[in-house]
């Protein structure tokens, strides 16, 4: 591998340098092929959205609908500068995106506590900009918060688990937190991948370090 391939790897592009992408967005399925619910807006007035970076996004979607509370998932691009981009391109690390899994959830049923803890105890958050054996900006840790009580809740979750890391003998987290940025669906082929592919490759993997979420059961459910 080539020098600039591998600096273009772990470095994000600037606006001069980042890919020009297009205007149209990717079409995908209007049903989750798991699920069976909406994949497009809009959803339900009552859910709410998460979106989260944690590396390669096949196996990341598949563990979030498996979650009770969860009503939707899709993957797709975000926190980068190319509009509607595809995945080659983000693959090039000239678009600077992250490849993420935006989460409907019933906050009734299922808190944003419970998907934090999901979140750190499924990935190594303190990898950069790479995760396992995926190497790239887009492989990058992050989360990416919807409102003022995700981001208290995202801050608060972090310092904890960095002690509880730190004590375990694992470097400093890198996860970044920022607010949602517009999110790309990928293309359709990509969306609940792991279901059409059972076989398919899945990179995810913790530290093995338990998050101390609480029960992540909202007062008052059933």
């Amino acid at each position: 591998m080539k020098w600039m391939d591998i600096r273009r790897k772990h470095a994000l592009p600037d606006v001069a340098s980042a890919l020009p992408g297009r205007d149209d967005a990717t079409p995908v399925a209007d049903r989750h092929a798991v699920l069976g619910t909406p994949l497009l807006p809009p959803f339900a007035p009552h859910c709410e959205q998460a979106l989260f970076g944690m590396g390669c996004f096949w196996g990341v979607e598949r563990l979030f609908w498996q979650i009770s509370g969860v009503t939707s998932t899709a993957v797709g691009y975000a926190a980068g500068l190319t509009p509607n981009p595809t995945y080659r391109e983000v693959c090039s690390g000239q678009t600077g995106h992250n490849e993420v899994v935006q989460i409907i959830f019933d906050p009734t049923v299922l808190t944003y506590a419970a998907l934090l803890k999901a979140f750190w105890e499924n990935h190594n958050p303190t990898q950069g900009m790479r995760q396992g054996n995926d190497v790239g900006t887009q492989y990058r840790s992050g989360i990416y918060y919807h409102s003022e009580a995700q981001h208290a809740a995202a801050a608060e979750s972090l310092d904890a688990y960095q002690s509880q890391l730190a004590a375990a003998g694992h470097g400093e987290i890198t996860t970044e937190v920022l607010p949602a940025p517009t999110f790309y669906f990928a293309e359709d082929y990509h969306q609940q991948y792991l279901h059409k592919n059972p076989a398919g490759y899945c990179g995810m993997g913790g530290t093995g370090v338990a998050c101390s979420m609480g029960s992540g059961v909202p007062a008052g459910a059933a």
